[in-house]
């Protein structure tokens, strides 16, 4: 992994990158330039999904990045319509053969989706590739405490990680506790809530203080709270920008202004949109 960006410790020992790149709405044909230019970066934990439709971009890029493959932390997600024991199985080899490796660090559930009553299998699908070493750690997305509890209750295998929306006008403090209570490591998607955050007085102002950009103190207020992180771009300036927030601290007053920033400001697609598919 790259030495400037701290790792944390997954509940099974794995060590994570706590700063990684993600690939949300990247088309697939610019997703090799984008990982590319990240992994010029520093950047060493790149997150995707089968439902983005760019794991062969991400595979492109590692490939030809000639970075050593122990280097590296790569995630995908099972999408909703593979859940099911078997399915999961099947679409797991697919994500692996498109990204063009022969072992996942971090396999995910994308959504709980609890109307189609899979999520306990797909979950134990994930633990027989965990126990066959196919994966060397397994985890949820976007699930809420009620699913955790169900999942461990059930299996026995609590979820390395939860990757959930979170950002300053988002905080999801339930979910937080909740994984806190597990040990599961919290990970932030959409950490810049898509920009709606940046122009905030309390933003802009600590980062004129720190000499810093908004999103850059977003990203560090994020860091300081012991969240992995995985903010997204296709600028080459801005991916380096986003890398580059090891250089200040913030206060404590700092932090908690911006947390008071909360409110309704979920900014992804929301989970019944995605649970469509």
């Amino acid at each position: 992994m790259n030495p400037t960006v701290p790792d944390v410790t997954l509940n099974n020992g794995v060590q994570m990158p706590q700063l990684g790149f993600g690939v949300f709405q990247v088309p697939d044909p610019e997703t090799t330039a984008a990982v590319a230019a990240a992994l010029d970066a520093g950047y060493r934990s790149i997150d995707t999904a089968a439902i983005y439709g760019n794991e062969a971009g991400v595979g492109r890029a590692l490939a030809e990045s000639g970075i050593d493959r122990e280097q590296l932390f790569v995630t995908t997600k099972v999408w909703n319509s593979d859940q099911g024991f078997d399915s999961t199985l099947r679409a797991f080899d697919t994500s692996l053969g498109k990204l063009g490796l022969d072992r996942l660090d971090l396999y995910l559930i994308h959504w709980p989706t609890p109307e189609r009553e899979l999520f306990v299998d797909t979950w134990r699908a994930l633990g027989r590739l965990l126990d066959e070493g196919r994966v060397r750690a397994v985890g949820v997305s976007n699930f809420e405490p009620a699913h955790l509890e169900r999942l461990i209750a059930e299996t026995g295998l609590v979820p390395a990680v939860n990757q959930v929306e979170l950002h300053p006008a988002l905080q999801n403090r339930a979910t937080v506790a909740a994984n806190h209570r597990h040990g599961i490591v919290t990970e932030a998607w959409s950490p810049l809530a898509q920009g709606a955050v940046l122009g905030e007085a309390s933003v802009t102002s600590i980062a004129a203080r720190h000499d810093a950009t908004p999103a850059q103190v977003v990203l560090r207020w994020h860091l300081q709270q012991g969240r992995v992180v995985i903010p997204k771009s296709v600028t080459p300036s801005r991916i380096a920008e986003n890398f580059d927030v090891f250089g200040f601290e913030l206060s404590a007053d700092e932090l908690a202004a911006i947390d008071a920033l909360e409110r309704d400001g979920r900014t992804g697609p929301h989970p019944v949109e995605f649970n469509a598919a």
